[in-house]
């Protein structure tokens, strides 16, 4: 299942960007309101939760500076990756835009592509927060 986000323009240069989106603590600031837990796990991994949902726990998998960063399930039950993709518009102003894929059977692509489409399009559209 591939999903992808609005793209959206930042007012942050890509690598001021890049470099908020490596801490992972600054992802709490991008979450949507639902949020019922937020907890950073390591320097490079964090568990969240969303009322009504199981917890997920992101890991970082890759970072290519300043275009690109990569997130993964920290386990295999639900295999799936979010990538941020960076693009410098000018000196003071980038774009970046969310990529989710995930590998679910038919069932469970079902029933989480609305929320997953939702809250992909919310991190993205919470940006201008960093």
């Amino acid at each position: 299942m591939n999903l992808e986000s609005p793209k959206v323009t930042v007012q942050k240069s890509a690598q001021d960007l890049f470099d908020q989106l490596t801490d992972v603590k600054n992802f709490e600031k991008l979450m949507p309101d639902n949020i019922a837990k937020f907890e950073v796990t390591g320097e490079d991994a964090f568990i969240f939760g969303l009322k009504g949902m199981p917890e997920i726990k992101l890991k970082m998998k890759d970072k290519v500076a300043p275009n690109k960063i990569v997130l993964g399930a920290a386990s295999d039950k639900l295999p799936f990756t979010l990538t941020s993709n960076i693009d410098t518009i000018s000196d003071s102003e980038s774009a970046v835009q969310l990529f989710f894929e995930g590998e679910f059977n038919a069932m469970m692509a079902m029933m989480v592509k609305g929320p997953i489409s939702k809250f992909i399009e919310t991190l993205a559209n919470n940006m201008n927060k960093l």
